[in-house]
């Protein structure tokens, strides 16, 4: 990559505006945080600071003093989330401004351009999103054909193919029928010979049997020397899964914005840090084990009530999440560079520890942890056999 390698599987801090909030660029540069890559977004970075000025400074990796890999999404992405301020033509979507109400035309050729300007090391193009759970076959069927001569125009746009990847995007719904629109979709996309290719229109609602189908069904499909990135999915379970299936990149909001609620991940799900149980906790980090700075300075109780007082526990809450996150990808790294059953152990070992967290009882009182279907049947297609019940112990003091 033209920022310096990029090992795979990798989950991508969202950093929308050029900046993690909460985390400063040196803070990320940390060893136990120490991302080879993260996410801005071309829409919100068009608005501000523009993509004028970003060029102006050196483009996005000056403005933020990043030294590493970025991708940008396309935009594409606020058809869904900014629907009632959106309307969709074949040239491109005209945005109504969150900030101010001006008008902003989108097309593929301004989003390359936008793209180019802001000099991302992955670029996506422009796709036409629909939400996972409408109903209309036949703005599914639109959008996806759509999808497809968008790719062909960003291609045509982009000036800088040397410097930056270009990312093509597989849409068509939940439709993984044989001759279906995601096959469809695979067979157009893999034909223009992209250097990478997304899973998109997920992470929308949709049921896991549904979401895991369509990953299985691309992550088989694309090609297997190029990199296969499912964009906005970010669960640590659903990261472990669809690993598993073949997926190679991820992105997603959720361990920033569930810090700043004061939600803490742990292997065992989430710690909720607002809870009256956490004050009396002293002596306890986040997580045992954890060598992240928050857990090596700050107990819970310390955090609970810097959550009251300000941004600061937000911020520690952050860090803490980002560090799990991160971590969690080189545990599965390491796994699968062993070989063997590394791996599919890793898997079993994270699963027991994950639905353990969700069990009552006393500490030390064994009891049974079932494993939902989905998960069993979506790692049986990755070869990964997963009981259905672990016997594992209680915990009284899970809050």
């Amino acid at each position: 990559m033209p920022h310096g390698p990029l090992a795979t599987p990798v989950f991508m801090p969202v950093g929308t505006k050029g900046t993690i909030k909460g985390i400063p660029t040196e803070q990320l540069l940390h060893p136990e945080l120490s991302p080879q890559i993260i996410l801005g977004n071309t829409y919100h970075l068009a608005l501000q600071p523009g993509t004028d000025l970003l060029e102006e400074m050196g483009g996005l990796h000056k403005f933020m003093n990043w030294p590493r890999n970025l991708l940008t999404d396309s935009g594409g992405f606020q058809m869904v989330s900014l629907l009632a301020l959106a309307e969709i033509t074949e040239e491109g979507v005209t945005f109504q401004s969150p900030i101010d109400g001006t008008q902003m035309l989108l097309t593929p050729e301004m989003s390359i351009a936008h793209q180019n300007r802001i000099g991302s090391d992955i670029m996506m193009q422009l796709d036409d999103v629909v939400s996972s759970v409408t109903e209309n076959g036949d703005r599914f069927r639109e959008a996806t054909a759509r999808s497809i001569r968008w790719l062909d125009r960003c291609i045509q746009a982009h000036s800088r193919p040397q410097e930056q990847n270009l990312f093509g995007i597989i849409q068509g719904g939940l439709d993984t029928s044989p001759g279906g629109l995601r096959e469809g979709c695979l067979r157009e996309m893999i034909a223009r010979d992209c250097p990478g290719y997304a899973i998109g229109g997920l992470a929308g609602g949709e049921s896991k049997e549904a979401f895991w189908k369509v990953v299985a069904q691309s992550a088989a499909g694309l090609p297997e020397g190029k990199p296969r990135y499912l964009m906005g999915v970010g669960y640590p379970l659903d990261l472990v899964v669809c690993t598993a299936l073949g997926v190679d990149m991820y992105d997603c909001v959720y361990p920033t914005r569930t810090a700043r609620f004061g939600v803490a991940l742990v292997g065992t799900g989430v710690l909720k840090l607002k809870n009256n149980a956490c004050g009396n906790e002293t002596g306890k980090p986040i997580e045992e084990g954890c060598q992240c700075m928050t857990c090596k300075n700050y107990s819970r109780a310390a955090i609970h009530r810097l959550l009251k007082s300000g941004a600061l526990g937000c911020q520690l809450v952050t860090y803490h999440n980002l560090a799990y996150m991160l971590g969690l990808m080189r545990r599965m790294r390491k796994a699968i560079m062993e070989g063997g059953d590394a791996f599919p152990s890793f898997v079993l070992a994270f699963l027991k520890a994950h639905y353990s967290g969700e069990i009552a009882g006393k500490k030390g009182e064994k009891v049974d942890v079932t494993v939902p279907e989905w998960v069993r049947e979506a790692l049986g297609v990755a070869g990964i056999e997963v009981p259905q019940t672990f016997q594992s112990e209680g915990e009284i003091e899970k809050d």
